[in-house]
């Protein structure tokens, strides 16, 4: 099973995420998004798979998404977009990605839905 990981270390979901992989004895791809930050058909894809909207797949802490105005809730999803792909930072994590679906993983046990 081909198995990736949209990880950020420092995120205690991501981290977990990636440890319950790891002992169902998968070891996934792993992609630091914030150095290597998914295209814009990827990010669509991804949340479109997981059955999200742009705004669920957003992470809303943070001085960034207030600066922005993104808790505007007129924003049109092609705009959230936008600004996940100019800020990478935005996107909320981890998202997870197997041959049976794609889940953002929070709690990191969502994982388990798609192993």
């Amino acid at each position: 099973m081909g198995t990736t990981i949209y990880h950020n270390n420092s995120c205690s979901n991501s981290r977990g995420a990636l440890a319950l992989l790891r002992e169902a004895g998968i070891e996934p791809e792993i992609v630091e998004y914030l150095k290597a930050p998914p295209s814009r058909e990827v990010l669509v894809d991804l949340i479109a798979r997981a059955g999200l909207t742009a705004r669920g797949a957003m992470r809303n802490k943070g001085e960034l998404y207030d600066q922005l105005g993104l808790a505007d809730e007129s924003l049109p999803e092609d705009k959230l977009v936008d600004a996940m792909m100019a800020h990478p930072e935005l996107i909320n994590r981890p998202f997870v990605v197997t041959d049976k679906g794609v889940r953002l993983c929070r709690p990191p046990e969502t994982v388990k839905e798609i192993l």
